[in-house]
């Protein structure tokens, strides 16, 4: 019996949510593909060795499954084929599409700019959107197909100076919902799971400081906390959830 084929996107990063997933995913026996695009974390403060996701697909393989991966910039529009018919060369076809990739940065109303809210849309809506559809289309499959969608709470209060990254992923929560019955026939349930702050390596002290008092377990999320949600999403105990946007904040308070 072969195993389950995962497409994850945006696994760059050893502390990262996708590193999580993947490896929770192949502890399960799954078989995984997954990009990463080392200049966009190159850009962000926390940054990015080059060689992490060499090390990444390492320890996925240590745990006995198949895995491939591909660097690959999800801004341009080709981006949705070449990824898809690659997981197809290498592996087989996917029953499991995790969107994870996303692109963010500091955009408030005095700073935002068509070119910036361009790029959020290209990552964030068009891809993700895009990729879910050919997904969908390529199913061959009865049942077992699961979709995945990260979002981070949009639709539960404001996020402050990051106004082209809350309307676009908060776009991703009404796709969720909104394809989520057209597609149970085919056999595929999706929902979007939104960890809450996490932490992967973008807090400083003083920011650490500010939230740690707004989680009532006095603790931050960790990846691993978001990756056992989804891997249960993922697994046939998860099959009867779907258009689901699921808050695992460990209780955080706005």
């Amino acid at each position: 019996m072969m195993n389950r084929i995962a497409l994850v996107t945006g696994v760059s990063r050893l502390k990262g949510i996708g590193k999580a997933i993947c490896i929770e995913l192949a502890k399960n026996g799954v078989d995984i593909f997954f990009t990463y695009w080392r200049a966009y974390d190159k850009q962000m403060l926390w940054s990015v060795e080059d060689n992490e996701p060499e090390l990444i697909q390492k320890e996925i393989l240590n745990h006995g499954v198949n895995c491939k991966s591909i660097e690959l910039n999800l801004l341009h529009e080709d981006s949705v084929a070449v990824l898809l018919n690659e997981v197809e060369n290498q592996l087989g076809n996917p029953c499991i599409l995790i969107n994870n990739a996303t692109y963010s940065t500091q955009t408030g109303i005095d700073t935002l700019t068509a070119a910036e809210l361009d790029k959020h849309y290209a990552v964030n809506v068009r891809a993700t959107t895009l990729l879910t559809m050919a997904f969908i289309n390529r199913f061959k499959f009865d049942s077992g197909g699961r979709i995945v969608n990260i979002s981070s709470g949009q639709s539960l209060g404001e996020m402050n100076g990051e106004i082209a990254y809350a309307i676009t992923k908060g776009a991703i929560e009404t796709l969720t919902q909104t394809i989520s019955q057209e597609i149970a026939a085919k056999g595929i349930t999706i929902n979007a799971v939104n960890p809450g702050p996490t932490d992967t390596g973008w807090l400083d002290e003083a920011l650490y400081n500010d939230l740690i008092e707004k989680f009532p377990m006095k603790r931050f999320g960790q990846p691993e906390d978001a990756a056992k949600l989804i891997g249960f999403i993922c697994s046939d105990e998860g099959q009867w959830i779907t258009g689901q946007i699921i808050h695992s904040e460990g209780g955080f308070k706005r």
